[in-house]
Parts: C-alpha cells; sequence; structure tokens
C-alpha cells in the first residue's frame, strides 16, 4: 500500500512539473501578445478639441507610423514627444490631448508599429527605433533638443528613459514608470523565472542615473498594474532638479483633472 501510493505521488508531481514545463513554454513564446495590447481600447468616444494634424514618421528600419502633430510655435515654445502606453490607440489618448490646447506647447504623439493600424510587431527595441526616429521627425522641423520634452506614460516610459540618456533635452515626463520590465512581471507572475524569460526589460532604474535634464514623475498610490513603489524609487534615484505629482486616489490611468494639468504646467514653466 505504502509502496503504490509513492509511485502515486511520484506520477502527480511528474504530471505537475510537465504542466509547470508545458505553461512556462508556452508564455516564453507568447510573452509579447501578453504584454502588448494594441487591440485593448479602454477609453473611447471623446472627441478632439484641439488642431492635429495626421502626419507618418518613417523609422529607421523602413515602417511608416501613424502620428498626430499639434504645432503652436515651434521657435519659441518647447515640444512634447508623447510616448504611450502598452494597450490601445492614438483615440485613448484624446482625453488628455485636448488638455494641451490650453497649454503653451506644441506636441507629437506617434503610435508604436503594431499599433492603430500601423505595420510591424512591437519589441523593445523596434519601439526604441520608432521613438527615436519620432525625436529625428521633430529635430528635422528644426527644433533643438533641448526644446524638446520626452512623455512616456507607463511603457512609453520605458523608451522615454532609454532616448533620454545622455541627452541634453528640455525635460523628461514619467507617468506611471516602472523600475524594470522584469520587476513588474514579477507581481503579475510571481510563480515564474520571469528574469529568464524575459525577452523586453526596459531597465529604468539602470537608465535614471544617464539621465541629466529635469525630471518629472506623476503616479497614484492605488495604482493596480504598477506598484507606486516603482514611481517612488524612479522618483528616489533620478537626479536633480526632479519634481514629483503624486496623489492618493489614482490608478495606473491618471486622472488627467485641474491638479494634474496645473502640475504639469508648473514644470514647463520652470524649463523657460
Amino acid at each position: 500500500m505504502i509502496k503504490k501510493l509513492k509511485k502515486n505521488i511520484l506520477q502527480l508531481l511528474i504530471a505537475i512539473a510537465l504542466v509547470y514545463l508545458a505553461v512556462v513554454i508556452s508564455i516564453y513564446f507568447y510573452q509579447r501578445k501578453l504584454l502588448y495590447h494594441p487591440n485593448e481600447n479602454n477609453y473611447f468616444g471623446d472627441k478632439l478639441t484641439v488642431d492635429v494634424e495626421n502626419v507618418k514618421i518613417q523609422t529607421l528600419d523602413g515602417l511608416s507610423l501613424n502620428g498626430w502633430f499639434h504645432e503652436k510655435d515651434l521657435q519659441n515654445l518647447k515640444t512634447l514627444v508623447f510616448f504611450h502606453g502598452n494597450a490601445g490607440t492614438l483615440d485613448n489618448r484624446i482625453y488628455k490631448l485636448n488638455h494641451f490646447k490650453d497649454i503653451d506647447i506644441n506636441f507629437l504623439i506617434i503610435a508604436w508599429r503594431g499599433f492603430s493600424g500601423n505595420e510591424g510587431k512591437p519589441t523593445e527595441e523596434g519601439l526604441y527605433i520608432d521613438g527615436r526616429s519620432a525625436v529625428n521627425w521633430i529635430i528635422n522641423k528644426g527644433v533643438k533638443e533641448e526644446n524638446i520634452i520626452l512623455y512616456g506614460e507607463s511603457l512609453g516610459t520605458g523608451i522615454a528613459t532609454e532616448i533620454a540618456q545622455n541627452k541634453k533635452y528640455g525635460g523628461l515626463i514619467l507617468e506611471t514608470p516602472f523600475t524594470s520590465m522584469v520587476a513588474a512581471a514579477k507581481n503579475f507572475y510571481p510563480y515564474l523565472p520571469v528574469s529568464i524569460l524575459l525577452k523586453d526589460r526596459y531597465e529604468n532604474d539602470k537608465k535614471i542615473e544617464n539621465i541629466n535634464m529635469p525630471i518629472m514623475v506623476l503616479h497614484g498610490k492605488k495604482d493596480t498594474i504598477v506598484p507606486f513603489t516603482m514611481g517612488q524609487k524612479i522618483f528616489e534615484i533620478s537626479k536633480e532638479p526632479k519634481y514629483s505629482y503624486f496623489t492618493e486616489y489614482d490608478n495606473h490611468m491618471m486622472e488627467y483633472d485641474e491638479q494634474l494639468i496645473t502640475a504639469l504646467k508648473r514644470f514647463f514653466t520652470s524649463l523657460n
């Protein structure tokens, strides 16, 4: 009886191990579908009240990206380059962009490869190429580096942080930033060896020390996607001058209310 019981337990353990291995292999090969969500639209129905021009950004590897460009005064005002997060289309950011019509700033927002009808598939290196191509497009418009502000939203903080290294842009805004994608993934998959499996790592915490420009970090303490402690950590290890806008009740997608807009305006004013 005992011998049979041991045999059954061994068979059960082997079965569990095989199932776990199958899950690990499956997640390894499908991990980018878990990370990038171009068809997930959480914010829709808003209408643009700010004037934008539909533009095409040619990437260094031959893709054409959709973008919206709002020009007020390229010579005398700062230009914001907006890098959105890992879900949805440009339309999902309308509720944010509409506020920029009342701020003295130009802006460009691009859709990543594989998003908003763009060709290609998103990867870490691919999105870095997209981000640099957007900045180059603005520079080719005659805008100087010191008049460019990079804005990263969630996943976009990984691209903004990468591009900001060892540059002299006017400023960097990080909305709900994570320390690294490995650390963020561990919150969702604590039972998996994500540090080994993960292809796209976006190591913000290792890159912050290479950034020498004014930084503003936005984060809500009720964030259920990226823990607030990560945004707090990014702020702590950032160099001066640095600014924070931390709220008690905001979740991952922060409320673009009067308080947040006022904080952004103050940051923009500090750069002039």
